[in-house]
């Protein structure tokens, strides 16, 4: 029997009152400042409408840090992945260790990564007590530098980066049914192949995500290249670049330009990534309890 009208009303009306916000929330959050970045990086404030883009790739300190950027946000993003996997693996049970283990690595999240590189120059830096412990038991000699170069950003951003990638990751193992594994066991299949035939398959769209997510946040990699690194050097990464043209020459518009060459790297690596998702599997998005 069809729902009476006033019914099918009230429920259209629920909609439409969950709806119309979060359209209007896209809208002014995400839609409007794109284009609005958009629009300002066609009207340069001299030459014709790619005058932008045309400095931003035959300048000498321009284009290279999308090359800069990559090399820190990559290897990062597979690390922070490759790590958090087996853990997360192991960690698959329900356990008290798994409720300490999570909440200790929320830690990270919570400081910042303005705080991560603070506390990385007192421990990692020159003086810091890595230094001094390895020099006391003579096993490295002078000032280790950890800092103020490309592995202080790459570390900062595996400190950070880490809990969130693993957290996703679990969260996404514990929701497919152990009774998939347990099944295969009874048919002879060791660890490995349990691993490798149920769990790898229906993780793969979840890792897919964690990695694009990862990958995202590394790109725009800001304090830590400040803090940590070598904002003239080897770490000026896109981001310093735009905050430049934006802050120090006052070029709004080279600034929204630098910002949407920004995301478009972003766009093609998250593109590419998702596409390799369906190349490896195709099925299922989840093996889900219940």
């Amino acid at each position: 029997m069809a729902a009476p009208l006033h019914t099918r009303a009230a429920g259209l009306d629920r909609t439409l009152f969950l709806v119309v916000p979060a359209a209007l929330f896209m809208l002014l959050v995400f839609v409007y400042p794109f284009l609005y970045g958009l629009m300002l990086s066609f009207t340069p404030t001299e030459g014709g409408a790619l005058a932008n883009y045309i400095k931003f790739f035959t300048t000498d300190n321009l284009w290279p840090t999308i090359g800069t950027t990559l090399k820190l946000a990559m290897p990062a993003t597979l690390i922070n992945v490759g790590l958090a996997i087996p853990i997360a693996y192991q960690m698959r049970r329900k356990s008290p260790y798994q409720k300490w283990v999570t909440t200790i690595l929320v830690v990270p999240i919570t400081l910042g990564t303005v705080l991560i590189a603070e506390g990385m120059l007192t421990y990692f830096g020159p003086r810091g007590w890595l230094s001094q412990t390895l020099q006391f038991f003579h096993l490295y000699e002078g000032p280790i530098r950890l800092t103020h170069n490309y592995w202080g950003v790459l570390i900062s951003l595996i400190i950070s980066g880490f809990p969130f990638v693993f957290l996703l990751i679990l969260s996404y193992i514990t929701g497919i049914d152990p009774v998939l594994a347990r099944a295969a066991a009874t048919l002879g299949a060791d660890p490995w192949q349990q691993f490798k035939q149920i769990y790898w398959p229906l993780l793969i769209p979840g890792i897919a995500m964690a990695f694009c997510l990862a990958f995202v946040q590394a790109f725009s990699v800001f304090p830590s290249a400040v803090l940590l690194g070598a904002p003239q050097g080897p770490t000026r990464v896109i981001s310093i670049a735009a905050y430049e043209a934006a802050f120090e020459q006052y070029d709004y518009s080279l600034a929204s330009a630098i910002a949407m060459l920004m995301g478009f790297v972003q766009l093609i690596i998250v593109a590419f990534v998702l596409g390799m998702r369906r190349v490896f599997y195709r099925g299922p998005v989840t093996g889900g309890k219940g």
